[in-house]
């Protein structure tokens, strides 16, 4: 199974300059885990993920005074489309992170998470499960 069948299409794009509780609102509202941080005339294509909020949180910043470009990891590991699910789930473990962003052409076209990954092999593992003999 590839990348392409599993990640989901519909992107959460903020700017950097979005405050950590605009971003927040926004994940919440998608219920989506990640959102894409477009900065063309600065980093590029980063991620702000609802472990980069929880940490500020937990340091005592204030969501309504941080921006996102502050928070947003920047060293990101993207995958393709045709990427199979084994080589995303290995780019997780490897690099410790539970999302990936998708690029086609440089672009930004979806997201897969590691709750993506399990929702495709759960089914897989249970058909195969099914069909092997006792």
């Amino acid at each position: 199974m590839l990348v392409r069948d599993a990640m989901s299409s519909v992107v959460l794009t903020i700017g950097p300059a979005h405050t950590l509780r605009q971003a927040a609102t926004l994940m919440s509202a998608r219920r989506v885990g990640a959102a894409v941080v477009l900065d063309p005339e600065g980093t590029g294509i980063g991620i702000l993920t609802e472990r980069d909020v929880l940490n500020s949180l937990g340091l005592g910043q204030d969501p309504d005074s941080e921006r996102a470009h502050a928070h947003t990891t920047t060293d990101v590991v993207f995958a393709t489309p045709s990427w199979t699910l084994e080589d995303a789930a290995h780019a997780m473990t490897h690099g410790g992170f539970r999302h990936l962003i998708v690029l086609e052409r440089g672009e930004p076209v979806g997201i897969v998470s590691v709750r993506d990954i399990i929702r495709c092999w759960v089914p897989l593992r249970r058909q195969a499960a099914q069909h092997t003999p006792a």
